[in-house]
């Protein structure tokens, strides 16, 4: 029979200053099986040091203290690929996508930690994301057909709905919130094969994959997952779900739960973002 693994993502905002300020104790008392990781700003040796007893695979950003994802596991991959889109873009696309293959009990399960740039509306950092976004729609069907339980998590940076952004209405002409983005995330979360009409009027096919947070959720304000470090954000929770669980429809079917991990304080967070938690009934037993 399955048995329940827990998965969850977080962007750290520095590995070492996270491990510093709580993380551990966190994780200790998480009891996480497979742990997507954003922002690790650490090499391969840092990040082994940070986290001790975990198999951890990682995709570098190019910068010294910049971008980094990682993904952390029990046991070792089946199978690791970094990287995402042309190799010409490796300045400014490397440490933001990795996948990893993992055998549960004779299941073989694909994750991806991923961290799309924040971008900057009407700047060269819009366009990044633009093609950052246009080679994550190409590498979804991908996915989803050599490996029908695939879970893609992260920051991915983008409030897809007015529910997932407090000050949405004024946020609409601001990376993150721009028509055109969330228009992705229409196209992403859109029924399989379909012709969908986006928020900003643009029509394409639906690739049928599951926002486990929101199917979760409901239709409900957030919950969000990041907040700015400044003023009272957090206190008054006037936040943004941009950290995600997307996964392919078969996976989605899987899930026996859904939070998002929100600090009981602010002077008690290690991360300006909440890690997001899930667990999937996963494994072929015998």
């Amino acid at each position: 029979m399955s048995r329940r693994v827990r998965i969850a993502t977080v962007n750290v905002n520095g590995i070492r200053a996270a491990v510093r300020k709580g993380m551990i104790e966190w994780l200790a008392d998480a009891d996480v099986d497979v742990l997507a990781l954003q922002e690790v700003r650490a090499t391969a040796v840092e990040l082994a040091a940070a986290l001790p007893g975990w198999e951890i695979v990682n995709e570098e950003a190019l910068a010294k203290g910049r971008a980094g994802v990682a993904i952390a596991t029990k046991a070792p991959a089946v199978d690791v690929r970094r990287g995402l889109g042309p190799d010409d873009d490796r300045t400014e696309w490397a440490g933001r996508w990795i996948e990893a293959d993992l055998d549960i009990d004779g299941e073989r399960l694909t994750v991806v930690s991923a961290y799309v740039h924040t971008g900057e509306a009407d700047t060269p950092r819009q366009d990044a994301k633009w093609a950052f976004l246009d080679a994550m729609e190409e590498r979804m069907p991908q996915l989803a057909a050599s490996s029908p339980l695939s879970l893609i998590m992260g920051d991915l940076n983008v409030g897809h709905r007015p529910l997932d952004i407090r000050n949405w209405k004024g946020n609409v002409k601001k990376a993150g919130f721009l028509p055109r983005e969330r228009a992705y995330f229409d196209r992403f979360t859109g029924p399989a094969g379909e012709q969908v009409t986006a928020n900003d009027g643009s029509v394409g096919t639906g690739l049928g994959w599951v926002d486990v947070g929101r199917r979760a959720a409901g239709e409900v304000d957030g919950p969000y997952t990041w907040w700015s470090m400044r003023g009272r954000a957090f206190d008054n929770d006037s936040g943004w779900r941009i950290d995600y669980h997307l996964a392919t429809p078969a996976l989605a079917e899987r899930v026996s739960g859904y939070q998002v991990v929100r600090a009981p304080s602010w002077d008690t967070r290690w991360s300006d973002h909440a890690p997001v938690v899930a667990d999937y009934a996963l494994g072929l037993g015998t």
